[in-house]
């Protein structure tokens, strides 16, 4: 089998339940996942939309998921450092944690990213995305994708 990413929430190219965006809780959408390759040591998680009217906007990028996880429950907590040593990167509104879909107009796709990583990185708090995407660089084992719709209703 694939590396694959999946939601109990909403399945791939489907709405995203309202309690996960600006117009409901935005609490992060359980996801879980199977069959990474087996030299994985951690993973990092990135959702954006890349219809934004600004250009791609990131709602949430964890990183450092170990590698023995195969799931983020609902509602993960917005802290620098879990628990269990992941780590966040400051999001399009510059906050940490996620922050659910809500488009300005329009019906917007939202895309879940999971990449498997051969390491562990090692970044300063708060680094931006863009020091933890080349820092990536030459890492990725495999990626795996989910693809979630939302439109608010006026």
């Amino acid at each position: 089998m694939a590396f694959q990413l999946k939601s109990s929430a909403f399945a791939s190219g489907t709405l995203i339940p309202k309690v996960y965006t600006c117009d409901g809780e935005d609490i992060s959408p359980p996801l879980e996942w199977s069959d990474p390759p087996a030299a994985t040591q951690s993973f990092v998680l990135v959702c954006d939309d890349p219809d934004a009217p600004a250009g791609t906007w990131v709602h949430w990028v964890l990183y450092n998921i170990p590698r023995e996880s195969s799931a983020l429950p609902e509602g993960v907590p917005a802290d620098p450092v879990l628990p269990d040593g992941s780590r966040h990167v400051p999001n399009s509104w510059r906050r940490l944690g996620y922050g659910g879909p809500c488009p300005p107009s329009g019906r917007h796709r939202y895309f879940f990213r999971l990449y498997a990583l051969d390491t562990v990185l090692f970044l300063e708090p708060g680094s931006p995305r863009e020091k933890l995407i080349k820092a990536m660089q030459g890492h990725v084992l495999a990626k795996a994708e989910l693809m979630g719709v939302y439109s608010r209703s006026r």
